[in-house]
């Protein structure tokens, strides 16, 4: 299991209901269950992730996350997972309030575009970076938002939700201390953990 995926295994306690949006393989899902008694669904589009899923014996539905999460009812889960797939999303920031209708928390991963490689890359090649974490060159990519550690952070703030835990991770997924001191400029993948804000009272 990739080193963002074992956080987020951490992060979630046992019993818990998880839905899993882009679950890719199931992976996650799959530890979860198997582990922690989880109950959930994955959410996935690609044919080859659903076929993994199923071999897996991961309880899949296909869906296109652009359409939402109209089919989920409020407070159907206690979390709300979504790895790597915010920034392909064309409303990231509408996603992130159907996660926080669905369940009270979510766990959400992306590519940190600050991070210090990616700004070298433009800045002294004058390309759009090309990395482990942004594969894609820019003509087929299908990242449409590339947002910042700090970017989401401003998001949250703004929507008025709660960062519960916050961690980054190198091409690896894996933290060190440069990415605990500086987490825009060294972190390459964000991982956050985020919880509705308390009700506005009269």
């Amino acid at each position: 299991m990739r080193a963002d995926l074992k956080l987020i295994y951490d992060w979630i306690p046992q019993g818990a209901r998880v839905l899993d949006l882009g679950c890719g393989d199931g992976t996650l899902l799959e530890a979860l269950g198997r582990d922690k008694d989880v109950r959930g669904y994955g959410l996935e589009i690609d044919p080859d992730g659903i076929t993994a899923c199923v071999e897996r014996g991961v309880s899949v539905i296909e869906q296109d996350l652009d359409e939402g999460l109209t089919n989920f009812e409020d407070n159907a889960y206690d979390l709300v997972v979504m790895t790597q797939a915010l920034q392909a999303l064309r409303r990231p920031d509408k996603m992130l309030d159907e996660m926080l209708r669905v369940a009270n928390e979510c766990i959400i991963t992306f590519p940190n575009f600050a991070y210090w490689r990616h700004r070298f890359y433009l800045g002294f090649k004058g390309y759009m970076p090309v990395s482990k974490s942004l594969p894609h060159a820019w003509y087929d990519t299908p990242n449409i938002h590339l947002s910042t550690f700090n970017d989401f952070e401003q998001l949250c703030l703004d929507k008025g939700l709660i960062i519960s835990d916050r961690a980054v991770g190198n091409g690896d997924h894996e933290g060190s201390w440069t990415t605990r001191l500086w987490p825009n400029l060294f972190g390459e993948t964000a991982i956050f953990r985020v919880s509705r804000g308390k009700p506005a009272t009269d």
